[in-house]
């Protein structure tokens, strides 16, 4: 706890300051002394402290100027120390990739709100990035790891697993945090894999995925035919392709199904 800080809701500022647990953090990270670590939303730093003491280098990026007294004091003591001070999803990606010599991690406790939009910048436009071990809420990281046929399943757990290798490394009590959120939270690795799945027109898989779930309690032919602006035939014809019955729904396909779902409807719609 900050004594006489003013905690910002607009900033999604829920703290950690227990040591055991930051420890843990750096273990799932496997933050060693050769490691380059980026950290989005430092806070005052108790985080940024227990990578500095292992890492080679640590950038550390928070958007709150408030906390530049805390970060200061860190950074005169860590010489392997940069903070950056800004918005993490409106800085350019190269500017904050100069900063590194070559790949790096990522660690970070991230704000429930952006959770999602941070993750998805780091995997798409950040090369250099090839592990990221986040602190999430809970809920968010069931989602992101879900199953085919779970009511967790969805878009985000299909885009994110076709491009990455991701676990919930911990489980992590709201009484841990300062001040105490309203859900728990979890712990993710996520480990870049761009070769998992062949995947030809990446951005019209995407967007099939995502017309798929827009409408979860129709069936897919009718979310394909809505979300796509397809006729129903079209969406009848490919789905019937794949070999699936013309009821099924969208969360009864696999990442596999949806791959070969998005090159059937490429070729009906070119």
């Amino acid at each position: 706890m900050l004594v006489g800080f003013n905690y910002k809701k607009k900033f999604g500022q829920n703290f950690l300051s227990d040591k055991n647990l930051l420890v843990s953090i750096a273990d799932d990270a496997s933050v060693s002394s050769n490691s380059q670590v980026l950290e989005i939303g430092a806070g005052a730093g108790a985080l940024t402290q227990i990578l500095a003491e292992r890492a080679q280098k640590v950038v550390a990026i928070e958007i709150d100027k408030e906390l530049k007294p805390y970060l200061e004091l860190l950074c005169s003591k860590y010489k392997n120390v940069k903070i950056l001070y800004g918005d993490f999803l409106k800085m350019e990606p190269t500017e904050i990739q100069a900063e590194f010599d070559d790949s790096f991690s990522v660690v970070a406790n991230l704000p429930y709100y952006i959770t999602t939009p941070i993750i998805f910048r780091l995997l798409e436009s950040f090369d250099k990035a090839q592990t990221l071990t986040l602190m999430v809420q809970k809920e968010v990281a069931e989602r992101f790891t879900a199953y085919v046929g779970t009511s967790e399943y969805g878009a985000v757990s299909i885009i994110l697993q076709s491009q990455a290798d991701i676990k919930i490394t911990r489980i992590v009590e709201k009484t841990m945090f300062y001040p105490r959120p309203n859900v728990d939270s979890a712990v993710i690795h996520i480990v870049k894999n761009n070769s998992k799945y062949n995947i030809e027109d990446r951005p019209f898989f995407t967007q099939v995925v995502k017309a798929s779930f827009n409408y979860r309690r129709k069936t897919l032919i009718n979310s394909l035919q809505l979300g796509l602006n397809i006729s129903k035939n079209v969406a009848e014809s490919a789905v019937n392709e794949l070999g699936k019955p013309l009821d099924i729904r969208g969360e009864r396909l696999t990442i596999e199904d949806y791959i070969i779902l998005a090159h059937i409807l490429k070729e009906k719609l070119q």
